[in-house]
């Protein structure tokens, strides 16, 4: 058991752990682990427009309840952002950047910034309808994930395996979570504003973040770096 002040803190840090074993374990994938979780760890400081109307928790200092912000997202961001890039050539044991030389002369190869910012645009135009902010996240993500797949054609089998593989690999740390911390989703999830479906004591919205941000992430790294493949 952990007391609930230190639940979010000590969860946000088991996300290291495998990050640290992959990047250890797999010397192939360092820069793309490291890009990907510069990438992302920023978008921790999001934190303010899901607190209080997504969850609550506690955290460190306070900070989450005070301020919005906190350092467990930074930590928790910098962590699924390395793996979700990786997770997919891992388990099909290719090779990252592996462009088709019929992908190099597709013309859409020239939108590729544009499908890598679709996430960032269509967000704010989503996040002013009457719904809880985590479902134009999830809307954004995906519509994102659809562009990559759009503008690389040969990434929609990573895309999709991707999404599914962060899924199970998500869906074990918030298992870990309600082990160590028995229903501390319950306390701090706003399950009030949400669907409330849940899927063995999991919500819904969680597990929708977790295909939706495995799709997403799993290309980017590549959408960025084709030219030096």
């Amino acid at each position: 058991m952990i007391s609930d002040q230190y639940v979010w803190i000590t969860w946000a840090s088991a996300f290291l752990i495998p990050w640290v074993i992959i990047f250890l374990a797999f010397p192939e994938y360092r820069k793309a682990m490291l890009w990907a979780s510069l990438f992302t760890m920023p978008f921790g400081l999001t934190e303010p427009i899901f607190v209080p109307e997504y969850w609550f928790p506690p955290s460190l200092f306070d900070l989450a309840i005070n301020t919005g912000f906190d350092i467990e997202s930074l930590v928790f961001c910098f962590g699924i952002g390395g793996v979700s890039a990786v997770l997919y050539n891992i388990a099909s044991r290719k090779s990252l950047l592996d462009v088709p030389d019929t992908e190099r002369k597709l013309s859409i190869h020239r939108h590729h910034y544009k499908a890598l910012a679709a996430p960032f645009i269509s967000f704010p135009l989503l996040y002013f309808f009457p719904w809880n902010p985590i479902y134009p996240s999830i809307v954004a993500m995906i519509i994102g994930a659809i562009a990559n797949i759009w503008c690389r054609p040969d990434l929609k089998k990573k895309t999709w395996i991707g999404g599914i593989l962060f899924l199970i690999y998500y869906a074990i740390f918030l298992a870990g979570l309600e082990w160590s911390a028995p229903g501390y989703i319950d306390r701090y999830w706003n399950l009030d504003a949400l669907t409330g479906i849940t899927i063995f004591f999991m919500p819904l919205e969680e597990l929708l973040f977790a295909i939706a941000f495995g799709m997403y992430w799993s290309g980017v790294y590549e959408h960025f770096m084709w030219r030096k493949s």
